[in-house]
Formats: C-alpha cells, structure tokens, sequence
C-alpha cells in the first residue's frame, strides 16, 4: 500500500477547506494556487495531490457515509482517511492527527452496500430525482460516466498547424497524444501531463477544448467572409475555434456581460494569431439591438446547469440547487428569444448548452419554435457523457426568409 507524505496531506486539506468552506471557491482555481505555491513537488507528487483532491469532491457524499457524517471544517483529515480505506490507495496510519477513528469506516466498507442510488453516485438526493424524472433509467448509466475522471482533448489551431502536426510537435516535448476518429481538429493526451508548459502553446498551436465542444463550431456552418457573433463568449474557447474555420477571414464579434472574460480572450486570440474577432460587453440591452439582423450566423452558448461537465468540474454538484436550474431555464428562454434577432433572415444559429437535462435542451428550443414562426430547426444534437466526451446538447435553427 502506498504512502502520502505529510506535506501532500497538509496541501491536499487545506485545498478541500478552501473548496467546500471558504467562500466556495472553484475547484480548478484551488488546485492551480495550491500547484503553483508547492513548486518543489515532483511531477509524481502533484499527479497523486490532484487525483485525491478532484476524487474526495467528486465522492464526497459517498465518503460522508462511510464517515457517518457531512463533510465539516474540523473533519477534512477523517474524509481524506476514508477515501484511502475506500479504495486502498495512498494509505498512512494518520496517528498524528488527534481523534481519527476508523473502525466505523471499516464496518461499512465491509458491508459493500450503500442507503440511497444518490449516495451511491455521490450527487444531492434532489439531483437524483431531477436526473430520473428527466432522463428516465438511463440516469444512472449517465452518472456512472460522469464519476470518471476527463481526458485531456485538445484542439489543433489549424491557423497554426494541423492535428497531425501538433501529435508530432508535442510528442518532440515528451507529451505523448493521439488523433481522435471523426473530430477533425482534436487530439488526446495519452496522460494528463501540465500542457501550458510546452513551446507549442506558448506557440498558440492549441486551446483545450473537449470534442464535443468542438462539434459546435462544425456544426454552425461558417464561412471564409460571414459575419458570426459568439453572443455569450465567455473567455474564447468556442470564438477561437470559428475564427479557425473561417481562416480568420470575416467578422466575429464576441459578446459576454463579463468584461474580465473577453479580457482574456483577447489574450488567447493574440495567441492563436485570430485577427477577425471584436469584443463587446454587453452593458445593456442597446449592444443586442444594434446588432438585430446583421449576422450571418449567431452561435448561443447558453448559461447552464453545467451538468454534462461533472468530469471536469464535479464541484459544481454540490454549487448549485433546484432552484437554480429553474433560474437558469428561464433566463436561457429570455436570451434566445432577445438574441435570436441578431440573425439575418436566411441565416443560421445554434442554441447550445453542456446540460444533459431536456428541459434546458430540446424542450427549451420546442418552446422557442413554438413561439416565433419565423425559425424552424434543421438539426439537433445530443452528445451523452456515457459516449465518452462531455455531455452537450446543440440545436442548428435557421431565420426563415
């Protein structure tokens, strides 16, 4: 059985703290601090840091009954214990850390069984429910998928290079990847390894992008001269990818209500070499309508639950509620219904979004049509996590003439 020195111990703590009690903090963004803070730890190290700390948040209800209780700011160290008797990994005798007790632990792991099917698949009881009524009994098959921990994909900037090249670029850097079948432009890491590091982002020849992300950019149909707008960009990833499809020849104006955000995609696309992209905060309703009818195709990537991404963010399950999800379904009906009209006549957009719940996909989109006569769908999407990727769902409408 493997040991944990101390020091990791301390680290993998204080980031958990961080994460489930001190503000609430993004689980990516403790993780990066605690990285970057512990510079002198072995690549072997940081690997076994990151595996227990995205593991304990994504197990963390399963471990809370192992434990016989919720997660709490003195009882970090009994959580981390029970993760490593649960799976027999990275084990020390934790004698040095006052009233840990294992014996209870123990009896339960021997009894192999678990309450309810939301301890089971360590998710809120609420979001099992929402999960079965919606997805029926292919839920659990979902969730099972969604405890999996994520490749690493990656998108070849093809302003730059190809996806050929760019295996062959990284494997010279020691980062072994392979092309990926029927998604043209992504590679996967054979092992997480620290990407950002390498000549060949620093070079913009990648983004990190998963593929089912990059299934939108193709599906959305630009072309070399088109005027696109990305109207919730955020920091870029999708941006990016059109800007690549259209040979950075044409207009995209990218639109986010964060300016921070498109502050960072600007970074991103001096790094890519993308030059037909213009930012613009949306400060209020004047910046939407003096775009109405003037593009040629209009890509709404729309907030969400996020609940397709748990591989890659499972802090978020234990983030948001009920009533956020009913918050966030209402203001996705509002943005497709005040942005659509961003659309020439003709012309096409995609309502996306990275849920697997119907009711912020298709039901969203049926609701839509069903309310403006002048759309009509031409394709839908659905990519579930169980296929391998993240989940995500898009749906391609065109403005009738």
């Amino acid at each position: 059985m493997e040991l944990i020195h101390r020091n990791l111990l301390i680290g993998i703590h204080d980031a958990l703290q961080e994460t489930f009690f001190e503000d609430r903090k993004y689980a990516d963004k403790v993780i990066e601090r605690l990285l970057k803070a512990n510079r002198k730890w072995g690549s072997e190290d940081r690997k076994v840091v990151s595996q227990i700390f995205y593991d304990i948040i994504r197990w963390k209800k399963r471990l809370e009954y192992y434990m016989g209780e919720g997660a709490k700011p003195g009882n970090i160290y009994k959580m981390i214990l029970a993760y490593c008797l649960w799976t027999k990994t990275h084990y020390k005798k934790f004698e040095e850390f006052d009233g840990i007790k294992n014996a209870d632990i123990l009896n339960k792991l021997k009894k192999n069984t678990v309450p309810t099917k939301a301890v089971e698949y360590s998710i809120p009881e609420w979001l099992a429910e929402t999960l079965e009524k919606e997805l029926g009994s292919k839920w659990e098959r979902e969730m099972e998928a969604l405890n999996e921990q994520a490749p690493t994909i990656l998108r070849a900037n093809t302003l730059k290079t190809s996806a050929k090249e760019l295996v062959s670029d990284l494997n010279d850097e020691n980062v072994e990847s392979f092309q990926i079948r029927n998604y043209p432009d992504a590679i996967q890491l054979a092992e997480k390894k620290n990407v950002f590091l390498t000549s060949a982002f620093k070079d913009g020849l990648f983004e990190v992008q998963d593929a089912s992300s990059q299934k939108i950019g193709e599906l959305l149909d630009v072309h070399e001269g088109m005027r696109v707008v990305d109207a919730c960009a955020g920091a870029g990833g999708k941006t990016l990818h059109l800007a690549a499809l259209m040979k950075n020849k044409g207009q995209i104006i990218a639109m986010d209500i964060h300016g921070w955000k498109l502050a960072e995609l600007k970074r991103r696309a001096k790094r890519a070499g993308a030059h037909n992209i213009e930012t613009r905060e949306i400060t209020d309703t004047k910046v939407i309508k003096r775009l109405h009818e003037k593009a040629d195709r209009l890509l709404i990537d729309a907030p969400c639950s996020g609940l397709g991404v748990l591989k890659r963010n499972p802090d978020s399950k234990w983030k948001i509620d009920q009533d956020f999800i009913d918050r966030i379904k209402k203001e996705q009906q509002q943005i497709l219904q005040d942005y659509s009209k961003i659309i020439k006549k003709g012309g096409k957009m995609i309502y996306a979004t990275c849920s697997i719940l119907p009711s912020e996909n298709n039901e969203q989109v049926e609701t839509f049509l069903k309310n403006n006569d002048g759309f009509s769908l031409i394709k839908e999407e659905k990519i579930m996590p169980s296929e391998g990727f993240d989940g995500f769902y898009m749906a391609l409408i065109q403005r009738n003439t």
